[in-house]
């Protein structure tokens, strides 16, 4: 590693596991450590409705109108309101009116999400001219129109004095015609090519040029572990390990640019390739990608070898994801499943069996279950030729299983896609019930028909339907000694509406709608008046895996607050249900659909493959219509002409029943009510005190929020600018905005870049901004606020104030004289989402916005707004430092943070600027020192602003004129006087390698290696620059020689590589695939001593400073043979040279590396309850559960 005297750190962690029957788990492969080394905290200022859904990091979602919660919520990353959602990369959408959320598989760390946002429009008609069936007359019916003083709905019913204002005959005609269009087929997706191979093989093609040159191949196998019988349980993943790691052909393609992995659920397995379209030789690579494919799927080779390796793999695996998350979700599958085998077949399968299978059992399930008339073939991409495409599919899989096969019998309806598109969190989905298979043990001799199931999964379900008290499931109560904090689900179950046709949109419209709402109002109204939760949240979800459509109500809290928490929940629910939305609230959310529909629909030519072939698996799972975006919108304009207040307030009144009106016989009875709750809890001045809570009392809970009385809604006056014309008229005037020249050593006050397209512009307040027009997304933009300084500008008598304050900054959400509702209004109405991060390094805020309607414009309010008049509020200060000093106290409870903690402190000599503010710092912190902090740093040279979107040049630099050119140009900022630069501990030292021990109940095992790195540009922390002696390295011939680099042409062209300011990160990023390559192969692969081993490099852009770190998980007792691999990888970059030169620097100095190892277990050598100095960063809010009905449980990637 180009790391000059690299020092590495390692920390084991370990605990466990006497339980394993647990749930099917996430199937992305990611390292938890990787937000905990890199100090990242991300809070969403105004964040507008949402309609995505989380994704795997290859692309983010499929618009969907699905309010989804987050697997696992990074814990530098807090939302205001829980209408906000992360928004790494909200490059690509798809529209939010024919798109789907999915729960689905792959890697999900929180990082891939798409918020969208309402805004305002003051009408809005059934453009039926545009829709794509056959009577296309515009219909006139009652609708929202603008207005605060708008009468409030108290009715749930078809309003009855409508026809009286019409002719009767007129009013019957037209309400013929909205029934005869509502009733009409949605349209099908006009490019997507279906088609079915004689053995049975179903196959789906889509032509897409996202990105150009390559296509998504995935197998799908509807054969998942609620196939397996008593004594299978977990062999179908087993399966999915061996077919895809024992594939020849598939390792064929290595080399070629191809990519695969493969996961298995409750209903199926999947096996996927992400390929380029032609190899290095102008070769067509599909043939080979489906050939692969063929042998996976349904020719693999069961042998010893194989199973044996895949064997202690999944039993790693198994240990590895028995986090405290993984528990949760598997106590709210097993009590909301309770009656069928999703509560007990979780795809991860039991130790005890999973050690027992030999060859034979394992090929038997294979026979049973694994045919062509029991898959469907997805190929997504860069494909224009679709008679050649099914020819190669034919020649590939035509003969495969035809003399020994059944054809399938059950034929599921038309593969849809709608995909719930608007009711709040959308998973898999497909409804109904169906008869269970009997779980007894399989008897080996019994004979199975090979034939596809109509229905998957193949369960049965006891719908929520109205009953007595009698009838009702008492609260199930999760208590362990690793929960911090305080969560309650309650979920209600009913049969997937499969979405097919108009009306079928318009009543997820209006679901969509009402429960927009009900966010909106719990988020906005009580983020300002220091709530008793921690968050609450409504959500309304079809799940394919599990066969239905579920609705939950997820309330978390600090344990103290447990009780009021319910009570303003049931309360804020009953509301709604009682009194409707307003009119107001019709028309913003209606209009901001439309709207933000029309700018999804423009970017129909940007969705990537990948997105594109989730969306459609997952819509056909749930048998809904399948569209493209432009369709969607169309479909969308059509059933928003027919919305009225009334229906929607009756729908909306239907989802919300369960809790509204629990305890009624006329209420339909919840599926389940699970509340997860710690052990023990801090209570001030007494240390740690039994935690102790009855079933009863959450039922009085609940109904005491229900007694209470309620009023309805009031209307709220949104500001259409928060700068008005003659403020900004008067500070043009006073502070006379101008451009000057971009940097000293030239008088151009404008350089354009004809290679990048980047404009460079700064202003006369010392503030440089860059500009790019760009096309990509139509009718969009984003802006970006970088301010350097972040944490590292923290002071030594002020630890933890930028992160504080950029928390305190987001829990107040106010500008000038509006309140946190009026500005998150202002952002609903004009598409706008704002995010305001810290790292180390820098405080960022990003704003994303739709040109349409003045939205850029309202974008550049909303930072000068920021900039000029933030407004910091004492309990917004409270509730952040009460949140960061619950976030220390949950370090103990969670193996994997406190495990990383150890580590950091060890490496960086207890520099808290990285880790987590202890309660010391936060106690010394005041609400006018975290305010200096974060607004000090806001100066102008100080700052850099960076706008790309499809804009006009007079647009933007109006813009950038009127609201940052007329922002201060300085405050009361000290420059870096007292800056102390970080450095790491001096070494060898006693502390390079350490363990941490974890009182639990299950066993598993962690540990982190990890040592100083130079930052992105070469840069160490002694001084030295890298770069510089990279630039004079000799080249390494193809024969293994060296030669001086400016010698010939090539090497002069090596050389000039060499010196580009660029040559050292990416070299760096190549050096991490090789090392994670070769950890994969020896450390999992070779020797079995882990499922997960994963390599990071930290880089750091303005400190001279970085890290790396190795993140393995294993058992107990192969977590130390874990570790020691891992050293003698990096010990191997020596011996396997790369270039002679840079051996100095990649060598590892044994002094250097740091470890950590980290035991949980019931019995350990001893406990990490103790109070812990400081703490660092993990990936959820500490001790708050990861939101989302057992999100991780799918299983891993196999690779």
């Amino acid at each position: 590693m180009p790391m000059a005297a690299s020092t590495s750190t390692a920390v084991i962690g370990i605990g466990t596991n006497t339980n394993l029957s647990l749930p099917p788990h996430r199937l992305h492969r990611h390292s938890p450590i990787s937000a905990r080394f890199r100090n990242n905290n991300r809070f969403f200022l105004s964040s507008p409705l949402s309609f995505s859904s989380p994704r795997d990091r290859r692309g983010v979602i499929h618009g969907g109108l699905g309010l989804r919660r987050t697997n696992k919520p990074d814990v530098w990353k807090h939302y205001s309101s829980f209408l906000s959602q992360p928004t790494a990369t909200p490059s690509r959408q798809s529209c939010t009116s024919c798109c789907l959320a999915s729960t689905k598989k792959r890697r999900s760390n929180l990082s891939r999400f798409v918020p969208g946002a309402f805004f305002d429009n003051s009408s809005f008609g059934l453009s039926k001219d545009k829709l794509r069936f056959g009577s296309a007359k515009r219909v006139q019916v009652p609708h929202a129109t603008v207005g605060p003083d708008e009468p409030h709905a108290a009715s749930t019913t078809w309003p009855d004095g409508v026809a009286e204002k019409q002719d009767l005959s007129l009013f019957d005609s037209e309400l013929e015609r909205i029934e005869e269009f509502l009733g009409s087929e949605l349209p099908s997706h006009p490019k997507l090519h279906r088609g079915q191979l004689k053995n049975g093989l179903r196959y789906l093609i889509l032509p897409n040029k996202i990105p150009p040159t390559r296509f998504e191949a995935h197998m799908e196998v509807h054969a998942g572990s609620i196939d397996e019988e008593d004594d299978e349980q977990g062999i179908a993943h087993m399966i999915e390990h061996v077919a895809f790691l024992g594939s020849k052909k598939r390792e064929k393609l290595l080399g070629t640019g191809a990519r695969s992995n493969a996961y298995t659920d409750f209903h199926h397995t999947v096996f996927h390739i992400h390929a380029p379209t032609t190899t290095k030789d102008s070769d067509d690579l599909l043939p080979s990608v489906l050939d692969a494919l063929n042998e996976i799927a349904f020719h693999p080779k069961f042998l010893s070898s194989r199973i044996e390796k895949e064997r202690r793999a999944i039993l790693s695996e198994l240990q590895m994801m028995n986090t405290i998350e993984y528990r949760v979700d598997c106590q709210l599958l097993q009590h909301l499943h309770s009656e069928n085998k999703l509560s007990k077949r979780f795809p991860i399968g039991l130790e005890e069996q999973i050690k027992k299978w030999d060859a034979d059992k394992i090929r038997k399930f294979h026979e049973r279950w694994y045919f062509p008339a029991n898959a469907t073939l997805y190929i997504v991409g860069d494909i224009d030729n679709i008679p050649k495409i099914v020819s190669q599919i034919e020649a590939v899989f035509g003969q495969t299983g035809v003399d020994n096969e059944k054809a399938s019998v059950a034929t599921p309806s038309a593969f849809g896609a709608m995909a719930s598109f608007l009711a709040p969190k959308l998973s898999v989905g497909l409804g109904g019930n169906s008869i269970e298979r009997s779980t007894n043990t399989m008897d080996q001799s019994k004979t199975f028909n090979k034939e596809r199931q109509a229905v998957r999964p193949p369960v049965k379900h006891n719908w929520s339907l109205p009953g007595s008290s009698a009838n009702l499931k008492p609260p199930q109560i999760f208590q362990h000694e690793l929960l911090q904090n305080f969560s309650i689900n309650m979920f209600c179950k009913i049969p997937v509406n499969k979405v097919q046709t108009y009306g079928d949109l318009r009543i997820v419209l209006m679901k969509r709608i009402f429960l927009s709402a009900l966010h909106f109002r719990i988020n906005t109204r009580y983020k300002s008046s220091n709530p008793p939760f921690t968050s609450v949240e409504l959500d309304h979800s079809d799940s394919g895996r599990e066969g239905c459509t579920v609705t939950t109500l997820t309330i978390t809290a600090e344990p103290k607050n447990w009780q009021n928490a319910i009570r303003v929940a049931v309360h804020e629910v009953r509301r709604l249900k009682e009194f409707g939305v307003t009119q107001g609230e019709l028309t913003r959310y209606l209009d901001a659909l439309l709207k933000d529909s029309e700018h999804l629909a423009a970017m129909i030519d940007n969705v990537s493959s990948v997105d594109n072939l989730d969306f459609i698996m997952e819509s056909d799972a749930l048998s809904h219509k399948v569209m493209d975006q432009r369709q969607g919108h169309e479909s969308l304009l059509g059933v928003a002409g027919t919305v009225t207040l009334e229906e929607v307030n009756y729908i909306g009144a239907q989802v919300l029943e369960f809790i509204a009106d629990f305890g009624k016989p006329t209420a339909p009875l919840p599926a389940a009510i699970v509340a997860c709750v710690p052990k023990k809890v801090h209570i001030e001045g007494a240390g740690e005190t039994e935690f102790k809570i009855s079933s009863t009392e959450i039922t009085d809970a609940i109904k005491s929020g229900l007694d209470e009385p309620i009023e309805p809604e009031p209307e709220l006056e949104v500001p259409k600018e928060l700068v008005l014309s003659s403020n900004l008229q008067e500070l043009k005037e006073q502070r006379k905005p101008a451009f000057i020249p971009v940097s000293p050593g030239t008088n151009a006050t404008k350089l354009h870049d004809e290679e990048t397209g980047i404009t460079r512009r700064r202003l006369a307040n010392g503030i440089p901004v860059n500009y790019k027009i760009s096309k990509s997304e139509t009718q969009s933009g984003v802006m970006r606020l970088i301010v350097g300084g972040g944490r590292a500008a923290e002071s030594s008598d002020s630890r933890g104030s930028v992160i504080v304050g950029v928390r305190t900054l987001s829990e107040g959400g106010r500008v000038g004289n509006f309140s946190r509702e009026q500005v998150e209004l202002f952002c609903v109405n004009h598409l706008i989402n704002c995010s305001l991060e810290s790292t180390e390094e820098f405080i960022s805020m990003e704003f994303r916005f739709t040109l349409r309607d003045n939205g850029m414009r309202a974008a550049f309010q909303l930072l000068h707004m920021v900039l000029e008049h933030s407004v910091w509020l004492d309990d917004a200060f409270d509730r952040a430092r009460q949140l960061y000093l619950s976030y220390y106290r949950s370090i103990p409870k969670s193996l994997e943070r406190s495990t990383a903690h150890k580590l950091m402190v060890a490496m960086l000599d207890g520099d808290e600027r990285f880790t987590e503010p202890t309660p010391s710092s936060l106690e010394n912190l005041t609400l006018q020192s975290v305010k200096d902090a974060v607004m000090n740093q806001f100066v102008g040279d100080n700052m850099e602003v960076s706008i790309v979107g499809d804009f006009t040049e007079e647009d933007i630099e109006s813009c950038i004129l009127d609201y940052l050119g007329t922002a201060q140009a300085t405050r009361n900022f000290k420059s870096e006087q007292g800056f102390i630069p970080p450095s790491f501990r001096s070494y060898p030292s006693g502390l390079q390698f350490q363990e941490v021990f974890l009182n639990d109940t299950d066993e598993r095992a962690c540990a982190y290696i990890a040592g100083p790195a130079p930052n992105r540009w070469g840069f160490t922390v002694d001084g030295n620059d890298l770069l510089e002696t990279i630039k004079n390295a000799p080249t390494v011939n193809d024969n293994g020689t060296s030669s001086d680099a400016l010698q010939t042409e090539g090497g002069s062209q090596k050389s000039i590589l060499r010196s580009h300011p660029l040559f050292f990160g990416i070299t760096m990023g190549l050096l991490s695939e090789i090392i994670n390559s070769r950890l994969f192969t020896t450390v999992r692969d070779s020797l079995g001593l882990t499922y997960d081993v994963s390599f990071e490099l930290n880089l750091f852009d303005r400190l001279k400073l970085g890290w790396y770190v190795i993140s393995v998980t294993s058992t107990p007792s192969k977590v130390h043979k874990a570790v020691d691999a891992c050293k003698n990888v990096l010990r191997g970059l020596y011996s396997n040279q790369i270039t002679e030169r840079e051996l100095d620097r990649l060598k590892v100095d044994e002094d250097s590396l740091y470890s950590c190892i980290g035991v949980a277990g019931a019995q350990t050598a001893q406990n990490i309850e103790a109070p812990i100095e400081v703490e660092e960063v993990g990936e959820g809010y500490p001790g708050v559960l990861p939101v989302g009905r057992g999100l991780s449980t799918m299983t891993r990637p196999t690779t």
